[in-house]
């Protein structure tokens, strides 16, 4: 299992040095959530933000987009050190233009879906991504309760991609820690996302251990 510690859950005042410490604590990526106040009710930082704290990890970093109009902003996001940029599947931006304008930059693509979206409204795009996050809380706030029904959507794509002949990654976000992980890898995700369970850890490389060695 892949962790990727959501800097959502971070002290903002010291960004940088949250990421040394989660790099240090054996973290595999970072996550990072963009948030512009009208997709999801709430504003968190933008492409300047992450240039800054680039320089803290050479770990990838894992851009969540959760913006109305994602394709306007690639070329952002990409200049200031994303590694990975997934992006929701209920934006307004067309799908393919994005996903095709994060693959021209050299990046990742992934697409992400909400708790009320089906699985299969990323079915048409599967073929041309390298994950999909699968999101088991309501986006927009940190701290929220695991939404474990929201696995069968990951055995869905999973099964999809399988039948298809696609090595994608699946990643769950939301809720995740040391009660919940072993669920989640059970319905098949590649990469958790923790926020809570390992920035407020009294030992955040033994968190982010536990949660690694789950399968």
């Amino acid at each position: 299992m892949k962790i990727a510690p959501s800097l959502l859950s971070c002290d903002f005042s010291v960004m940088g040095e949250e990421i040394r410490r989660m790099d240090k604590a054996g973290a595999d990526w970072m996550h990072l959530d963009v948030m512009d106040g009208h997709f999801v009710p709430n504003i968190t930082f933008g492409a300047p933000v992450i240039k800054w704290v680039r320089k803290y990890t050479d770990k990838p970093f894992d851009v969540h987009l959760m913006i109305s109009d994602p394709l306007k902003y690639i070329d952002d996001f990409a200049d200031a050190g994303a590694d990975i940029i997934t992006f929701h599947v209920e934006c307004d931006s067309d799908i393919d233009a994005t996903i095709d304008k994060i693959k021209g930059r050299g990046i990742l693509p992934g697409l992400v879906i909400k708790p009320n979206t089906p699985a299969e409204a990323v079915f048409p795009y599967l073929d041309k991504l390298a994950l999909v996050l699968v999101m088991t809380v309501e986006p927009g706030f940190g701290g929220q309760s695991f939404m474990a029904d929201m696995l069968p959507k990951v055995t869905a794509i999973k099964e999809e991609c399988a039948r298809r002949g696609l090595d994608l990654l699946i990643e769950a976000d939301g809720g995740i820690g040391e009660a919940t992980v072993a669920q989640a890898a059970g319905a098949g995700v590649d990469v958790c996302v923790a926020g809570t369970a390992v920035f407020k850890a009294d030992d955040a490389a033994k968190a982010i251990r536990a949660l690694q060695s789950v399968n």
